[in-house]
């Protein structure tokens, strides 16, 4: 499915279209998220939605497609988890995941909003993981209203060129993939020099 693809599913099948399109986002749809999202913005726009009821069926696909993960991840488990880690194009991606979640533990799945593909990952990550799906829909949830609504904003403003932006956005986003890697690295440091520093101040006393 292609830009144009989209554009027509929502001329025909209007808000449902954005719902799906995120929905279904969870087993690889070749249009970022970022790009759904913003387009959703964009029509409203041009008055082939309404801003309100658009914006709501926008983060209900986000939010279920991602949940669908969490599902996943907690009834299918581990062993899955092992087939997706072989595979060059998914093991990276789940390293990284795997590195957020033992640095920052809950707030990874606020983080992981931000960076294409890890997004995906997370919930399915936790889900084998254990954490609650009360937990997961408290963090998951909200962190997704916010980006759901920056994106949706930005759409609104970017109009037609929904698709140039959010592509871009998804790439530089691929591109920082390292950023939690050297944020991780930062707080073990600064976590470790701190702990030296509290043995040091007891054995002087």
């Amino acid at each position: 499915m292609n830009y144009e693809t989209l554009l027509s599913m929502i001329g025909h099948f209007g808000y449902a279209a954005l719902f799906f399109s995120l929905w279904l986002g969870i087993v690889g749809m070749p249009i970022p998220d970022e790009v759904i999202v913003m387009t959703g913005g964009g029509v409203t726009t041009s008055g082939l939605l309404q801003p309100l009821p658009a914006f709501i069926m926008t983060y209900l696909g986000v939010v279920t497609g991602l949940s669908l993960g969490y599902v996943l991840g907690r009834w299918i488990g581990a062993p899955v988890l092992g087939r997706l880690r072989r595979k060059k194009n998914l093991g990276r991606y789940i390293q990284i995941s795997e590195r957020l979640v033992h640095t920052y533990g809950s707030f990874a799945l606020c983080l992981s909003y931000f960076f294409p593909v890890v997004r995906h990952v997370m919930p399915y990550l936790v889900g084998v993981n254990r954490m609650t799906f009360r937990r997961y829909a408290l963090i998951s949830y909200s962190t997704g209203f916010v980006w759901t609504l920056i994106f949706f904003t930005v759409g609104r403003y970017v109009g037609d060129h929904a698709e140039a932006v959010g592509t871009l956005l998804y790439t530089y986003g691929l591109k920082l993939l390292w950023l939690p890697s050297v944020l991780a690295a930062v707080f073990f440091i600064l976590k470790h020099t701190r702990k030296n520093r509290s043995a040091d101040t007891g054995s002087v006393n």
